[in-house]
């Protein structure tokens, strides 16, 4: 094992590093977000930086051509990704999503801050993304059926309950993951339930998995509050994005007393300093599909969303919300991202400096995929828990892992996105030392 301090080893005479071009980190937006976490880790690595490059380079990358018939009798082309990042721990985990802005740099990135966050919760995944360039609203329910299951099908080769194991993202939900799980069970010749988890619970879904990585959000923030003295009675809230992260982050942060001010999402931005019906809200964003319109807010401009007066804020979006441009006007104390990668380097950089804490969504929002794998385990042994107990569970391995990420910031003088990767690059550079290269 490697000491926890130092710096990486030098390179090889003759020892070639130079990345692919689509690789390398100058224009490519999220992959060059994540590059430049990586090259920040490093001298925190020992001996292990020798290892490093395999954290830059993706295991795989699978781009697939998904051809279906629309409902007018066309032929439409849609392109898939399908990234495995790292699976020197176990199977590749991580989403799926279907989304208009879809790139290949973007699943890239997702997939390798998935090998940190399972690394950082230690459960035993490796990180894997998926994703087709589609707006999924302008599908029918025909449509999008034949897409994920077209999808499903050409990605086929790479995954599989011991391979690789898809889950929910942006725009995708339980119903989507029920006809991945037929298609590969059909052309396996046998049911898998393993094979994707966020599934509904009559097909082996779990209890709790909805709710869990807003769950995980509140659980750290929790944390981040008692160590920092932050009262979250009266605290006030602001959060980008309303679904099953930010919504239910609201929800529990409201009933802990926390008052929740502002929320943005795509139909708009609402705003009411004495704090918003959040029952309401849910209910309103259930049936009209959005915060805008909501009765018992008043209407704020999108760029107004940053300079909120908060103590907390939950960005549970898309990534690269915050940025350079905005960091500054941020007057929270405690940002925990909801979303993956929604704080880009130099923002990071202002708001350290400002003197915010970032709670970083590779510990952050790693609540989902601790239930997946929960999800997982139970259709391994077909035995289900309670959800008491898959709450119960999630919570403990949430504020053990933030335990010992806040010990490793204290120690080293960095930032909590420092820390994580310094603990999670350590595991799996270690788990990648340990197995050898093979041939």
């Amino acid at each position: 094992m490697s000491s926890s301090t130092g710096a990486p080893a030098a390179t090889p005479a003759g020892a070639v590093h130079t990345l692919p071009s689509y690789l390398q980190a100058d224009h490519l937006g999220p992959w060059g977000n994540y590059l430049q976490q990586v090259d920040r880790v490093t001298p925190y690595l020992g001996s292990l930086a020798r290892w490093v490059e395999t954290l830059k380079r993706p295991k795989r990358i699978l781009i697939v051509d998904v051809p279906i018939e629309l409902d007018n009798g066309t032929i439409a082309h849609y392109e898939g990704y399908r990234v495995q990042h790292n699976l020197s721990r176990g199977p590749g985990k991580g989403g799926v999503r279907f989304h208009q802005d879809v790139t290949l740099s973007e699943v890239m990135a997702l997939s390798a801050w998935m090998s940190v966050k399972n690394a950082a919760v230690n459960v035993p995944y490796g990180g894997a993304k998926g994703g087709i360039r589609v707006d999924p609203k302008k599908l029918s329910m025909g449509e999008l059926e034949r897409l994920t299951r077209r999808y499903t099908s050409e990605i086929g080769l790479l995954i599989g309950p011991s391979k690789d194991i898809p889950a929910p993202d942006v725009n995708t939900n339980g119903q989507i993951m029920a006809w991945m799980m037929d298609t590969y069970s059909m052309n396996v010749g046998a049911t898998a339930t393993g094979v994707v988890t966020g599934k509904p619970v009559d097909l082996g879904g779990s209890l709790g998995r909805v709710e869990a990585t807003g769950r995980g959000v509140y659980t750290v923030g929790v944390e981040a509050a008692k160590l920092t003295g932050l009262a979250l009675e009266g605290a006030r809230v602001a959060v980008q994005g309303f679904g099953n992260v930010g919504g239910i982050a609201a929800k529990l942060f409201a009933e802990a007393g926390a008052k929740v001010v502002a929320v943005q999402d795509h139909t708009g931005t609402i705003f009411n300093g004495q704090g918003l019906d959040v029952p309401a809200l849910l209910a309103h964003v259930k049936t009209r599909g959005g915060v805008g319109g909501f009765a018992g807010a008043d209407v704020m401009k999108a760029e107004e969303f940053w300079a909120v007066d908060c103590e907390i804020l939950i960005p549970a979006a898309l990534e690269g919300q915050i940025t350079k441009d905005n960091a500054g006007q941020i007057k929270a104390k405690l940002v925990i991202e909801g979303a993956n990668g929604p704080t880009t380097t130099e923002a990071d950089d202002i708001l350290h400096d400002k003197g915010v804490l970032v709670l970083p969504d590779v510990i952050a929002n790693a609540g989902g995929v601790t239930v997946s794998y929960f999800e997982w385990v139970q259709d391994f042994s077909s035995f289900f828990w309670s959800e008491d107990e898959i709450n119960a569970r999630l919570v403990r391995i949430m504020q053990e892992a933030f335990a010992g990420i806040w010990q490793v910031a204290q120690e080293h003088k960095v930032s909590l996105r420092t820390a994580t990767f310094i603990v999670a690059c350590k595991r799996i550079l270690h788990a990648r030392e340990m197995r050898g290269l093979y041939p």
